[in-house]
C-alpha cells in the first residue's frame, strides 16, 4: 500500500503544473475566440477567476503529492491518541 502511495504521489506532483498549463491553454483559445471586445472582456473575466481559484488548488495538489511520495503518509494514527 505504500508503494502505491508514493506512486501516486508522483503522478499528483505531475498533475499539478499538467491542469494548469490545460486550463492556461484553454482560456488563451477561448480569449482568442471572443470577437467584441465586450465580449473579451467578459472571457477574460471569466477565465482570470477560473485561473485564480486552481492555481492554489493545483499547488496543494502538488504538495500533497510531494509528501505522499516523500512517505510522510506511510504510518497513519489509528487513533485520536496517537495525534
Amino acid at each position: 500500500m505504500n508503494a502505491l502511495k508514493k506512486f501516486l504521489g508522483l503522478i499528483w506532483m505531475v498533475l499539478g503544473p499538467l491542469a494548469m498549463t490545460f486550463l492556461f491553454i484553454q482560456a488563451v483559445d477561448k480569449v482568442g475566440l471572443a470577437h467584441t471586445d465586450i465580449e473579451r472582456t467578459n472571457t477574460i473575466l471569466q477565465w482570470g477567476i477560473i485561473l485564480f481559484i486552481f492555481l492554489p488548488i493545483s499547488l496543494g495538489l502538488m504538495i500533497f503529492g510531494f509528501y505522499a511520495w516523500k512517505g510522510e503518509y506511510d504510518k497513519l494514527p489509528e487513533s485520536s491518541e496517537e495525534i
